[in-house]
């Protein structure tokens, strides 16, 4: 992932750190957790030692759809403004971004709504009445049993009141240190490959031991975690979201073992992979919506928590109960731990609560934003927390979450507004028993806080300010020392030389923090098919790799530092083929993330999802529908009238974005001819001239949806200068290149830009809806009659002997190419080499004694068959290379 620290920050032209508020309160007072955690990533790396390791936290997106009882509908909390509502909104932060920070700073995190954004499900029990394959006990040295303890049952649906986890029973085995081990393989069927979430459940007993020892085969790779059944019973235990493969078979399952370092017992009850569908009754019916749009009342309620928990309101009141059950829950879990000594419940050690909101609100200028407001509550309970401790420290958070995200937006997007500390009586910061705050992030109903928001790089920055806020305030309040984590690597490459790959990146610093550098850095690899290892730890920015011939591998790489891990580079790929005589080069272009086109000129406000539905990172549960008032003197007006006011049709849709992984889609294609050597990088590589293109006898170059904007908050382009300059080069010294991509055209239209595309790519580009001039022959007499008609693309495609169809519509599957262009031969030896099915140019092909090149008006990556897709990049390369 390619999100930068942006621009430096600069005082009288020199570069300076802002001034952060700490939180620094020495809150705790001693009082501290020092036993094994909830779950624990065994197989990871490296360890976190200045991060968030072993800290407990609880935090949630605002909302989500909940049953009204006295109109017998199911609805939003929030009105639909600029293509989203903030039952929607907030979770494309919290889900992609800031969940997976404080992840890699080592934290635990519980949230109280559904946070896999996958709408498959499949529940594998003990109970079921088909076990098949699907479940299996292995024993050992020691049998497995029922324990005394009810346990989980799968019921496809549940009435208000219903508990699954009271349904049905579950397995005991004594613990071992033994290596042979007695086992439980709970192995599902997929119908879909993608990416799962994975929960577990057992139940606590006293006899329960700290380590019990979880594994989780993806795609033939195997992860192993630590979970601390001393806590949590009885509930869904999140591991981890994993890539599975389609059907059923052992290299995609979890496995329960009754290993541990210590005498006692181990439980285990169903597995469940995938959010899935909504399946709590209200009025007789469901939501009919993926559970992760749901609120939080309902995600209890399958979670097995009380009754009291949920349903306060006896099923009156869905609404008022959602947002007690966000703090209910939390308590629920952590009752009975150091930090809720006083409380009964599950003893989870959460020690902080948050929850992620989004106001409403408006500045009439139409320029400036609107701003955060924090909230806390201390006039509760004699001012006191379940632990004894003031509720002031959670005045020290609000202030610190405001703050700092005022100061880091700022920072990065010019002014941001501060709005107010309230200190006043909501429950979710009323009802957590630790220190807890309510964050409004910014305002919906402005737009250009929306502007912001909606870009994924500004999501990237919300976050990555909430996740340093929580960094800070846990540490400073246990008196330990803090490492911010580092951002992602760039400048990535993949080249091989007679079997040998080097893996070449350099770090990127993060301009606004001192101790973000990294320190290390993790390869992860995956060979053919495979899924990724767990990592290799290295040392420096470069590392040698002996390749097996023949075996295609893939590797992403991540920075490290002792506050925890960044997220990755993209995926690039490599092989050897010692048979082969030619080689081939994978560049990958498409880095672009962008909110949907914005709308801002005197009259007119918004995000217009026909003209560009912009790019996120990776899948997407945001959207409502599309914008359909954009007229800013309607500013303000809540109704279907008012600025920003947004269609319901895409509610319960996921949208695939940038995933980064385009040349792994590539090079799969490309090794299956068997003949050609591959090499990989990103184009930043080849701009600055660290991989030179001259080497290899064919480049392709991976476009996608890159294009230059204007209004995203970080620049990307389809060719830059440098870039183009290497084209040129290439071409000079008789190069072989295939490009493809939706903005090749569109996205170069001044007088220099359009001369590199005449002169060295051979095309012109031809707008969709424009006028031509369509020639009619006679048949009978040969006579030519001109007229005018409209040029139009199609998703429907013919060239080199085959037809297809690319993805042209916004889907879950994969990104699409909703406007692909129109490219016309230029010159004698080029020639239209694919056409739509409208018989417009799809693609131009130019061969001469010099160079060859290969232009396509849409990403190749796009074709949704994959045999054909083989078949067409294969088809390409032949012509370039023979």
């Amino acid at each position: 992932m390619l999100l930068a620290a942006g621009a430096s920050l600069q005082a009288n032209g020199k570069s300076f750190f802002p001034i952060y508020d700490e939180a620094n309160s020495g809150a705790w007072q001693g009082i501290d957790y020092d036993g094994d955690p909830w779950v624990f990533n065994v197989s990871r790396p490296y360890f976190v030692t200045a991060g968030l390791q072993n800290r407990h936290l609880s935090l949630w997106a605002s909302h989500g759809r909940y049953y009204y009882a006295d109109r017998d509908v199911w609805k939003w909390q929030r009105p639909n403004l600029f293509c989203t509502n903030e039952d929607l909104f907030t979770q494309t932060i919290v889900v992609p971004y800031l969940i997976p920070m404080l992840q890699n700073a080592g934290a635990i995190v519980f949230t109280p709504r559904e946070r896999d954004w996958q709408t498959n499900e499949i529940v594998i029990d003990n109970d079921d009445a088909v076990k098949s394959v699907y479940y299996f006990e292995k024993e050992a040295s020691k049998r497995w049993k029922n324990c005394d303890s009810l346990g989980f049952a799968n019921r496809y649906r549940l009435k208000d009141g219903e508990n699954p986890f009271r349904m049905g029973t579950v397995r005991q085995a004594k613990a071992t240190k033994r290596k042979k081990t007695s086992q439980v393989s709970y192995q599902p069927r997929f119908k879909e490959a993608g990416k799962y979430a994975v929960y577990v459940s057992y139940q606590s007993l006293p006899k329960s031991v700290s380590d019990a020892r979880y594994i989780v085969y993806h795609k033939g790779e195997a992860t192993e975690f630590s979970v601390n059944q001393r806590m949590g019973g009885g509930t869904w235990v999140y591991l981890g979201t994993f890539d599975f493969d389609k059907g059923c078979n052992e290299f995609n399952r979890v496995v329960c073992t009754n290993k541990a370092s210590r005498r006692g017992v181990v439980t285990t009850d169903a597995v469940r992979f995938g959010g899935g569908m909504g399946n709590i009754e209200r009025g007789g019916y469901t939501s009919g919506l993926p559970r992760c749009l749901e609120g939080a009342r309902y995600y209890a309620q399958w979670a097995g928590a009380p009754y009291k928990v949920y349903g306060g309101r006896k099923g009156e009141n869905d609404y008022a109960d959602d947002i007690n059950t966000r703090s209910l829950m939390t308590n629920w879990l952590g009752g009975g731990s150091v930090y809720m000594p006083a409380k009964n419940g599950k003893h989870v050690p959460i020690e902080l609560s948050l929850a992620l909101h989004s106001d409403a609100g408006y500045n009439k200028d139409g320029k400036s934003t609107f701003g955060s407001l924090a909230i806390c509550t201390t006039d509760y309970n004699d001012g006191m927390l379940n632990s004894g401790i003031s509720r002031f420290t959670s005045k020290d958070f609000a202030r610190a979450l405001r703050d700092n995200l005022v100061t880091d937006l700022t920072a990065q997007f010019g002014e941001f507004g501060k709005r107010y500390l309230w200190d006043r009586n909501y429950s979710e910061t009323r009802l957590p028993e630790v220190p807890s705050a309510i964050l409004e992030m910014l305002s919906h109903q402005n737009f250009p806080d929306m502007r912001i928001a909606q870009d994924p790089l500004g999501k990237f920055y919300i976050a990555r300010s909430i996740y340093k806020t929580i960094l800070r305030f846990v540490n400073s309040n246990h008196g330990t020392r803090y490492v911010v984590q580092p951002l992602a690597p760039q400048n990535f490459s993949v080249t091989q030389n007679q079997g040998v790959a080097l893996l070449s990146w350099t770090a990127q610093l993060d301009k606004t923090e001192p101790s973000a550098r990294p320190t290390s850095y993790i390869i992860y690899k995956a060979e053919g098919q495979g899924g990724f290892d767990n990592g290799t730890i290295v040392n420096t920015t470069r590392c040698q790799m002996q390749l097996e011939p023949g075996k295609l591998y893939h590797f992403k790489v991540a920075a490290v530092n002792a506050g925890g891990e960044s997220f990755t580079t993209e995926t690039l790929s490599v092989l050897y083929n010692p048979a082969a005589s030619k080689s081939v080069l994978i560049v990958n272009n498409f880095h672009r993330l962008a909110s949907p086109q914005v709308v801002d000129d005197e009259e007119k406000q918004g995000f217009d999802l026909n003209q560009d539905p912009g790019v996120s990172y990776g899948l997407t549960a945001g959207w409502s529908g599309k914008q359909q008032v954009f007229d800013k003197s309607r500013m303000g007006n809540e109704t279907s009238f008012g600025l920003g006011f947004s269609g319901n049709e895409m509610i319960g849709k996921f949208v695939a974005g940038n995933d980064f992984n385009y040349v792994q889609a590539h090079a799969t294609s490309i090794a299956a001819s068997g003949k050609y050597n591959i090499s990989s990088c990103s184009s930043e590589v080849i701009a600055s001239g660290r991989v030179q293109m001259k080497n290899y006898q064919a480049v392709d170059l991976i476009n996608g949806l890159e294009r230059h904007d204007g209004y995203t908050h970080a620049y990307f382009k389809s060719f830059t200068p440098a870039l183009q300059n290497s084209i040129r080069q290439y071409a000079s010294q008789g190069g072989r290149i295939l490009i493809s991509g939706s903005y090749t055209g569109s996205d170069m239209q001044t007088e220099e830009e359009q001369a590199f595309l005449s002169d060295i790519l051979k095309l012109s580009y031809e707008p969709t809806g424009s006028t031509a001039i369509t020639r009619d022959i006679n048949p009978e007499d040969s006579t030519v009659t001109e007229r005018d008609s409209i040029v139009y693309t199609s998703p429907n495609v013919k060239g080199l002997g085959l037809q297809f169809s690319y993805y042209n519509e916004l889907n879950a599957q994969h990104y699409a190419a909703t406007h692909p262009e129109i490219l016309k031969p230029v010159g004698n030896y080029a020639f239209t080499a694919m056409q739509y099915d409208t018989g417009t140019s799809a693609a131009v092909a130019y061969k001469s004694t010099t160079y060859r090149s290969f232009v396509m008006g849409f990403p190749l990556e796009c074709i949704i068959d994959e045999r054909t897709r083989t078949s067409v990049l294969l088809g390409i390369l032949k012509f370039l290379t023979d």
